[in-house]
């Protein structure tokens, strides 16, 4: 995992927590917005961790079968 995934996700979790913060004591109609940015950084993180791994799948030599 980069260094830009660490924080994204980072990120993403200490918005859910603020955004239950926030529901808890305002309500949810003010938190929605914090709780979508949430969402919306975990679907990108999500998003780099697919790509890396189809990178990593594509560029990986294939192995052949031994004959016996």
């Amino acid at each position: 995992m980069k260094l830009a995934d660490v924080l994204i996700l980072s990120l993403a979790l200490a918005l859910i927590i603020i955004g239950i913060h926030q529901t808890l004591t305002v309500g949810i109609g003010f938190s929605y917005t914090i709780f979508m940015f949430a969402v919306a950084l975990l679907f990108w993180f999500q998003y780099r961790k697919t790509k890396r791994a189809e990178e990593n799948e594509n560029s990986a030599p294939k192995s052949k079968k031994n004959k016996r």
